[in-house]
């Protein structure tokens, strides 16, 4: 078990109120290529309780055990068994999908293609047909949605102005030890991340980048605990303007390529005239583009995955419909 030492006592079990037992609330899943719909189930989860323990599968998500019963059967009879709300407009189907077809509608938020349509309609398709849980849904931005992932906290005195800027696509693990390096650099850290648009991203990225659109990409970071403050679509070079505004103490970029901005200049030359610029080794290789290449070199086998998965997630709402006609059919032979 991997514990979370971050947050008070060290991430140790605390007392509920009154001095009441802990609610220990346990929460699992496949959890593959982590976006902020996982974020948002988790934060739902931890709401629920006063200590969260987070299983994660092997392999696909888990919903019919090798007999055919529900997984969850037990702690259901127990009265033991919640669900999370599903956040709409968000799977791991879809954003495989963006880096297969290399389509660039999420930019724009635009219908999507006929050519995307049919592709999310048939991946990883199941002869059984589709289910409602794996798939292609469009994404609406709203404010409660940004709510519910902000912290909502204002600097304070003392507080050191940190801030960082990118794309953030695909929010994974090697951003996160980023943010945790920066947030160590302060005693009382106040992490700022500014999100650069769609296109600025697509413009010295390349292909379709980003795969995720700035909205998206908004939420995945806010999600992020050493986060305290998210710019959304921020200046790609850093402004004295913007220092200036948001008093930033001190400026910090990871070891990835500086691009120049599109008139050649340094995007860092403010922050490091003024003596604030540092780069930061966040320890980890991994990339966006690592992860694109891992997933268009094994398409056939994730498609294979999807398939089995959702064959057995359609036998698990078979198995559900079936479980509750049963009591109707019972009732009818007592008359």
């Amino acid at each position: 078990m991997i514990r979370n030492g971050h947050g008070a006592l060290g991430g140790a079990e605390r007392p509920g109120p009154g001095g009441r037992r802990d609610v220990r609330v346990w929460c699992d899943g496949c959890y593959d290529m982590v976006h902020y719909g996982h974020s948002n189930q988790l934060r739902q989860a931890r709401a629920m309780g006063d200590y969260l323990i987070v299983g994660v599968h092997t392999d696909d998500d888990i919903t019919l055990t090798v007999d055919g019963r529900d997984t969850y059967e037990e702690v259901k009879q127990a009265g033991r068994y919640r669900e999370c709300r599903r956040t709409q407009g968000v799977s791991t189907t879809d954003l495989v999908g963006r880096m297969l077809l290399v389509t660039k509608a999420h930019h724009r938020g635009q219908e999507m293609s006929s050519e995307y349509r049919e592709y999310a309609d048939s991946f990883g398709k199941c002869p059984g047909g589709r289910n409602p849980w794996t798939g292609v849904s469009q994404f609406l931005q709203t404010s409660q949605k940004i709510i519910q992932f902000a912290s909502g906290k204002e600097p304070q005195p003392g507080d050191t102005i940190i801030y960082v800027a990118g794309a953030f696509d695909l929010f994974h693990i090697g951003h996160v030890d980023f943010l945790e390096k920066v947030h160590g650099l302060a005693e009382r850290p106040y992490v700022i991340a500014g999100l650069h648009f769609d296109q600025e991203v697509n413009h010295y990225k390349g292909k379709n980048y980003p795969i995720m659109n700035l909205h998206e990409r908004t939420l995945s970071v806010l999600a992020c605990r050493y986060v305290s403050e998210v710019v959304i679509g921020a200046p790609y070079s850093v402004t004295a303007e913007l220092l200036d505004h948001f008093k930033v103490d001190l400026v910090c970029h990871g070891k990835t390529e500086i691009v120049p901005d599109k008139d050649g200049s340094d995007p860092y030359q403010e922050p490091k005239r003024r003596g604030i610029f540092c780069q930061i080794d966040s320890g980890s290789d991994l990339t966006t583009d690592l992860i694109v290449q891992r997933i268009i070199k094994n398409r056939l086998e994730y498609e294979a995955r999807n398939q089995k998965k959702e064959a057995k997630e359609l036998a698990f709402l078979e198995a559900m419909r079936q479980q509750e006609s049963r009591p109707e059919r019972e009732s009818d032979g007592d008359f």
